[in-house]
C-alpha cells in the first residue's frame, strides 16, 4: 500500500521561502510520479508541479514558474517543492499525490489533472502574509 507523508507548510511573509516535502512509502521502485497540488479557500484543487521520479522530467504551472522548484531524492523516496518569492496568492493547502507510471505518461497532463492520481497525502497549510 502506498502512503504519502507531506510536511513543511507554515506561515511565511510575502517574499519569503518554504520547502515542502513529500515522502512516499510503498513503491517497489522509482517508476512513479509525484505531483503537488494546492487548494485555496473556496477554490478548486489545482496542479502546481509534477515530477517523474524515474526520469526527472518536470511540469510547473505558469503561476509558479521561476519561483518554485521540484526535485527528488530517490534514496529517501522524497520529493521536495522549494517555494521562493511567495505571495499571498500562494496561500493554500498543499497536497502531494503519487501514481505509478502508465504507458504514455505525460508529466504535464498528469500535472493538470487531479483525477488521474491514485494516491494522496494529507494536506499541509501554507499561509503567506502580506
Amino acid at each position: 500500500e502506498v502512503q504519502l507523508q507531506a510536511s513543511g507548510g507554515g506561515l511565511v511573509q510575502a517574499g519569503g521561502s518554504l520547502r515542502l516535502s513529500c515522502t512516499a512509502h510503498g513503491f517497489s521502485n522509482d517508476d512513479y510520479a509525484i505531483g503537488w497540488f494546492r487548494q485555496a479557500p473556496g477554490k478548486l484543487r489545482v496542479g502546481v508541479s509534477t515530477i517523474n521520479v524515474a526520469d526527472g522530467s518536470t511540469y510547473y504551472a505558469d503561476s509558479v514558474k521561476g519561483r518554485f522548484t521540484i526535485s527528488s531524492d530517490n534514496a529517501k523516496n522524497t520529493v521536495y517543492l522549494q517555494m521562493d518569492s511567495l505571495s499571498s496568492e500562494d496561500t493554500a493547502v498543499y497536497f502531494c499525490a503519487a501514481n505509478d507510471l502508465p504507458r504514455g505518461f505525460n508529466v504535464e497532463w498528469y500535472g493538470t489533472t487531479t483525477s488521474l492520481w491514485g494516491y494522496w497525502g494529507q494536506g499541509t497549510l501554507v499561509t503567506v502574509s502580506s
